[in-house]
């Protein structure tokens, strides 16, 4: 009978599963480390973002849309040019 050849099976699923966890945790610090940096930016633009300009649009089919005091929302489009003599 032969003898056993003996493998590395056990330290490579080891070194696969280390190396996994420490992939995962730098990938999630750097999320987080990025997500603290611009926290503080997003809520800056926010705030000093001027209002949107012109009035609000509200579509034809909400109700009491044809009642309601603002501007209409954005005219048809033109007829299709007639064909060609």
């Amino acid at each position: 009978m032969a003898p056993k050849q003996s493998t590395d099976l056990g330290a490579g699923l080891r070194g696969l599963l280390l190396g996994g966890s420490v992939l995962f945790l730098l990938l999630l610090t750097i999320v987080w480390l990025t997500n603290r940096h611009f926290e503080g930016k997003k809520e800056a633009e926010v705030n000093s973002a001027p209002p949107a300009a012109g009035a609000p649009h509200i579509s034809p089919t909400t109700p009491g849309a044809a009642t309601a005091g603002v501007a209409p929302g954005p005219a048809a489009p033109p007829p299709p040019a007639p064909p060609a003599p």
